[in-house]
């Protein structure tokens, strides 16, 4: 076990010395052009520990957001509550339920926001406020379903209808997500493909008025923040007492460069969790970390989970979660 476990840590630094000569960052040479960012923002104390290399674990309610086909890899029904405290000032919460149709079906149902305190209005000749303020707020519902082919293979769809509003702009459209989970066989080795965020092109409704009176009401159109996500996973160790699970994931956005994430989570008796991961590729975040809790109540299992997120230069962000599962 300790063979393996050397074997992987080695893998993983040959990676990031390979990869991050492989992938520059070249990231702004298509920052910009897609709308509605908060759907990038990841859900989860466990998988934002694991710096979001997640698609291929995906086995508790969070696989809402990361990979629906994750929906059909645990046998209860599942409720999910994450608050993240964002950087400069924004809060981003998601709830999420799975109801488990039978064991090889599920659906679930999802709800993120992302929301801030109202800010003053300002002009070019008012620079210190107009007196008035103006509000700014995201909101996405998802509907999703999971279907386990085989014990090996599952799929998995979301539908969501996403809202912005910018003090009197708003934008709304549909999105769709999609994600196949498959277990090789190896061991407990398993690789995951999703894509999230897929749909047509959105513009902005309402009017504003520029400072010399004249109304804009026509804007340009910009695509959702499509993602795509590939991942493998596997338990070098896995005992009674203790298990060691690694993950490596390669993700491709269509607005910034692609980028790599390294995760490792440490599973004592499944009452403890201890988590780590690392962004590679990525201009502005680097390193994670966390920990986790299970605590069986009468009614359900709960988990209890933290992460904490480094930013280069607009600082850290720590996201908090619960998680019941109700037989």
């Amino acid at each position: 076990m300790k063979r393996k476990v050397f074997i992987f840590l080695v893998f993983m630094v040959s990676a990031s010395t390979g990869f991050a000569q492989l992938l520059p960052v070249l990231g702004g040479q298509r920052a910009g052009i897609s709308t509605a960012q908060f759907l990038k923002i990841g859900v989860g104390g466990r998988a934002s520990a694991l710096g979001e290399s997640f698609v291929a674990i995906a086995n508790d309610a969070s696989a809402l957001y990361w990979n629906p086909a994750g929906l059909v890899q645990f046998n209860e029904h599942q409720v999910i509550f994450s608050h993240t405290d964002w950087v400069a000032d924004i809060k981003h919460q998601f709830a999420g339920a799975v109801y488990k149709i039978s064991d090889v079906d599920a659906v679930g149902l999802s709800f993120t926001s992302l929301h801030m305190d109202d800010m003053k209005v300002t002009t070019e000749t008012l620079p210190y406020g107009t007196g008035e303020y103006f509000s700014f707020g995201d909101i996405a519902v998802g509907l999703s379903y999971a279907h386990k082919f085989t014990e090996q293979f599952s799929f998995g769809a979301t539908i969501k209808y996403i809202h912005e509003t910018l003090d009197k702009l708003y934008m709304s459209g549909f999105m769709v997500d999609l994600g196949t989970y498959y277990w090789t066989g190896l061991g407990t080795s398993r690789f995951a493909v999703a894509v999230s965020n897929f749909g047509n092109q959105i513009s902005p409704k309402g009017e504003v008025y520029r400072i010399d009176g004249t109304k804009v009401s026509e804007f340009q159109a910009f695509s959702p923040p499509t993602m795509f996500r590939i991942g493998f996973a596997v338990e070098p160790i896995m005992t009674d007492n203790h298990t060691l699970t690694t993950s490596i994931q390669l993700n491709h956005p269509n607005d910034n460069s692609e980028n790599v994430g390294f995760g490792l989570e440490y599973n004592f008796k499944n009452l403890f969790f201890v988590r780590g991961g690392y962004k590679l590729n990525v201009d502005e975040q680097n390193f994670t970390f966390g920990v986790g809790m299970n605590a069986p109540i009468s009614f359900a299992k709960a988990s209890f989970d933290y992460a904490y997120a480094n930013f280069n230069r607009l600082g850290s962000t720590h996201r908090f979660s619960i998680l019941l599962g109700i037989f």
